[in-house]
């Protein structure tokens, strides 16, 4: 990996990712322009094949959740551990979404997105598991010993019951619903 430049505002870091267009952009949620979330977002829409990634010394879980929600592919803090930091940012750089585990109280009501989620067959859990993880439909193919073409119908499968438009959504939904566990 190859640091490419450091930004330390929102505005200087949208022209820097511009002009380098990088694989991967580490980005502080406070940044004192404006927020790192925006920015997240704003390099996602322009730059859609760069991964996003917070790093922050944030660890609340509404913090993780909105970083999920925008569609950045990991969430790391400052306390990370040097070689969990390593593995996380190498698990990114391979397709893998990294976002900590945290605790749900599950005593309520249940929400639409429970109801949804509910819907899914115990395969289609199974490739969802696989799709957070960062495996390709070949590799899923491989590894449930299944044809692509089946795997393309529990995709499909998967974003209509969720009601999500990309294999990407669908594994930020699994992740911050607890459906799928990530190993970091």
């Amino acid at each position: 990996m190859s640091v490419l430049g450091v930004y330390t505002t929102a505005d200087t870091g949208l022209a820097g990712a511009r002009e380098h267009r990088p694989d991967m952009v580490l980005l502080d949620l406070g940044l004192p322009d404006r927020p790192g979330l925006e920015l997240g977002r704003d390099i996602l829409l322009e730059l859609p094949d760069t991964k996003v990634v917070a790093l922050t010394a944030l660890e609340d879980e509404k913090s993780v959740h909105d970083a999920l929600k925008v569609g950045f592919h990991g969430y790391l803090t400052k306390q990370t551990e040097a070689e969990r930091f390593k593995y996380g940012l190498r698990s990114i750089q391979h397709g893998q979404t990294v976002f900590p585990q945290r605790q749900v109280i599950r005593n309520r009501e249940r929400t639409n997105d429970e109801l949804m989620a509910e819907q899914l067959t115990t395969r289609e859990v199974e490739v969802l598991q696989l799709l957070a993880e960062g495996a390709s439909s070949g590799d899923i193919a491989e590894q449930l010993r299944v044809s692509p073409n089946t795997v393309r119908t529990h995709v499909q499968g998967i974003l209509s019951k969720l009601q999500v438009h990309s294999r990407l959504e669908a594994a930020a939904f699994a992740v911050r619903h607890d459906l799928v566990k990530l190993r970091t």
